[in-house]
């Protein structure tokens, strides 16, 4: 992969579409040193926002420039509170996406509001 660039891509909020935006992040980012990092902040925040939202639709949007990938996952709204970094029991099968994203981002930001939310993550190269 060369240079700079920004890719988005719009998914109906089905639960296959997760597994689509997982395949596209892989084939955009191929020769990326976070190719495998990318893959799974999108598949985190992407199955937060389906899971916890009205999930009619997801936006990914991919930037790469010199030192950082960035991605972002924009959900369809409906949930009257944003995602939180939480400390899930030790026996629960869900409730650690944030943290893996935060682990390995070195930035995290969560804008919007019910209307719909994009949690962005930095990713340093």
């Amino acid at each position: 992969m060369s240079g700079v660039g920004v890719w988005g891509l719009i998914c109906p909020g089905s639960p296959e579409e997760g597994a689509r935006a997982r395949r596209w992040t892989r084939d955009v980012l191929r020769e990326h040193p976070r190719v495998d990092d990318a893959v799974l902040v999108v598949s985190e925040l992407g199955t937060n926002a389906l899971t916890h939202t009205a999930g009619r639709a997801l936006r990914v949007m991919l930037t790469v420039t010199e030192g950082r990938v960035t991605v972002a996952v924009t959900d369809s709204g409906g949930a009257p509170d944003g995602p939180k970094v939480t400390e899930a029991p030790e026996e629960a099968v869900h409730g650690r996406g944030l943290n893996i994203v935060t682990a390995l981002a070195n930035r995290l930001a969560v804008t919007g509001d019910e209307a719909g939310r994009t949690v962005t993550a930095e990713l340093p190269c």
